[in-house]
């Protein structure tokens, strides 16, 4: 059924996609014979699956096997399972374009070809919030297709945050009906159903997040015994910083102390287990504020006790995993959950058969340490993944920002006081990430190969503060497709080069073939580039 989804897709896609890649009308002679291409015919392709029954879930095999023969006639994709098949669909609808000069009639295919591809890396992600602002289902699809198109696999939603709790449970409807933004803004278990069964036909996994124990401000809204600090403001006036209640507006977390809490969250996973097939669970676990708990009376108690914030966390992680484990769930944390100098977990808690821990603040050195202690990794690092950065301070009344002249000539404004931000410009994890960015990172620099093995992939992260369907397509494209490249054939040519430099024409040319595929990707450079090339290279 999925294949046969896929299939129905391509040959639509294959039928209706007028191509000529940009570059041609600029340097015809770059392209293979026109006259060879228009006097080849190609009646059918013929696909052999080993396996039809292997599941779309992590570690299943992508590879594929395509010939298109000289002499026309059939061409073959063989694959070991229907998920490598999609990638074979993709890779020969992008061998198909118009004759040069052309721009209607049939189709030409690049011939004489045989390739055998399969990824670098088994997860190939995406995350996206749709807490702070929402996004209508239709531009999650969108989103999904893009993700089959660029070989990506992982479409990690990360559902709920502080803001709002926008997913309808069966078990638990108040969550929804009292910490949405509204009736209009919730997913139906109709619409989750549809976005999971959507992302089968392009290879698409569907993870759910849902971020606990901080990062939990909705809750409240139907459940206000069991979240603490809820309705206060984020930096109370008088609290330093460093006891602020949460990283930005919205504080809240769940109190570990309240059997309620317990109650409420396993009947969320119950019913997020049935909507989603996938075996990874991501339960968040990043960011506690101690401010935060500590103006909770229960945990004032619980300290006064000589107990610890570490062993509070500990309390809510050991509970809570074993309700993920019941369902068999592997289960993803943000790496906070063992490193937090606030509060964390010891590592023995969390056994690396049924973890996956994923880096976002530490770097390479971060990614290191954590396989170093045997755990599978994500790696989705703010300095080279995060693509909500670089769009400016978003906090109102901020008389910071109150200058008629330029005061920060060296971008060394930050609307935080201290931390990451320091030197750029009232983002906080400015600059704005290029393509080139992404797509020359080395998640596995200065490891060993045994090391190396532990890096299971990487996720781009687009955070929704100032992101929604308006402006989703050119948040994310092309920019994730560089990652989807790295992570499916490397960043690296034969002898080991960088390869970002040679892969710029590339980019740009599928930047336009997004476009025709109904997906507003932005400009990576002037069109004049396209056509004059090396002449927008750094250096000659």
């Amino acid at each position: 059924m999925d294949l046969n989804r896929a299939v129905v897709y391509y040959r639509e896609l294959i039928l209706s996609e007028k191509w000529l890649p940009v570059q041609a009308s600029a340097n015809p002679t770059s392209l293979p014979s026109t006259e060879a291409a228009t006097n080849y015919s190609l009646n059918l392709i013929q696909i052999k699956v080993e396996d039809i029954s292997a599941d779309l879930q992590y570690g299943v095999n992508e590879s594929y096997s395509l010939i298109v023969p000289d002499q026309g006639g059939t061409a073959t994709l063989e694959t070991v399972t229907i998920w490598g098949a999609i990638r074979g669909l993709e890779t020969f609808s992008q061998l198909i374009r118009v004759p040069s000069g052309k721009s209607e009639g049939e189709s030409i295919i690049e011939h004489g070809v045989a390739i055998h591809d399969e990824p670098k890396f088994a997860h190939r992600g995406l995350l996206l919030d749709t807490s702070r602002n929402f996004y209508p289902v239709k531009d999650i699809l969108r989103t999904i297709r893009a993700l089959g198109h660029n070989k990506m696999n992982v479409f990690h939603w990360h559902i709920t945050d502080s803001q709002s709790f926008p997913l309808s449970l069966a078990s638990e409807p108040l969550l929804a009906a009292k910490g949405s933004y509204g009736e209009r803004y919730i997913y139906s278990q109709k619409d989750v159903a549809k976005i999971v069964r959507y992302g089968r036909s392009f290879g698409v996994r569907i993870v759910p997040e849902i971020d606990t124990p901080g990062h939990t401000a909705s809750w409240g809204v139907a459940y206000p015994e069991i979240v603490v600090c809820n309705n206060q403001f984020w930096v109370p006036p008088g609290v330093a910083w460093v006891d602020r209640f949460a990283n930005e507006p919205g504080p809240g977390q769940l109190n570990p102390l309240n059997p309620k809490t317990y109650e409420v969250y396993k009947n969320v996973v119950d019913d997020l287990a049935n909507m989603f097939p996938d075996t990874f669970f991501h339960a968040g676990g990043d960011e506690i504020k101690a401010g935060c708990w500590k103006n909770s009376t229960d945990i004032q108690k619980f300290l006064q006790e000589n107990h610890t914030l570490d062993e509070a966390l500990t309390r809510f992680i050991n509970t809570t995993r074993s309700f993920l484990t019941s369902h068999n769930k592997t289960t993803v944390y943000w790496a906070d959950v063992i490193t937090s100098t606030v509060a964390k977990v010891d590592p023995s808690l969390l056994p690396p058969s049924s973890t996956i821990l994923q880096n976002w603040d530490a770097g390479s050195e971060g990614t290191k340490s954590l396989v170093q202690k045997g755990y599978p990794v994500i790696a989705s690092d703010v300095d080279w993944f995060y693509l909500d950065c670089g769009f400016g301070n978003w906090m109102t009344n901020n008389t910071n920002l109150d200058q008629d002249f330029n005061d920060d000539p060296g971008n060394t404004f930050n609307w935080a006081p201290q931390g990451r931000g320091a030197g750029t410009g009232g983002s906080w994890c400015a600059p704005y990430k290029s393509w080139s960015r992404i797509y020359d990172h080395d998640i596995t620099a200065n490891m060993t190969s045994e090391e190396a093995k532990l890096v299971i992939g990487a996720e781009v992260s687009l955070w929704g503060e100032q992101a929604d369907g308006a402006v989703v397509d050119s948040r994310l494209w092309p920019r994730t497709a560089a990652l989807g490249e790295s992570m499916w054939s490397g960043n690296r040519d034969a002898e080991g080069r960088k390869r970002s430099g040679e892969a710029n024409d590339r980019m740009n040319d599928w930047r336009f073939r997004l476009l025709g595929r109904g997906i507003a990707a932005e400009p990576l450079q002037p069109l004049w580039c396209l056509k004059n090339p090396h002449q927008c290279d750094f250096v000659q």
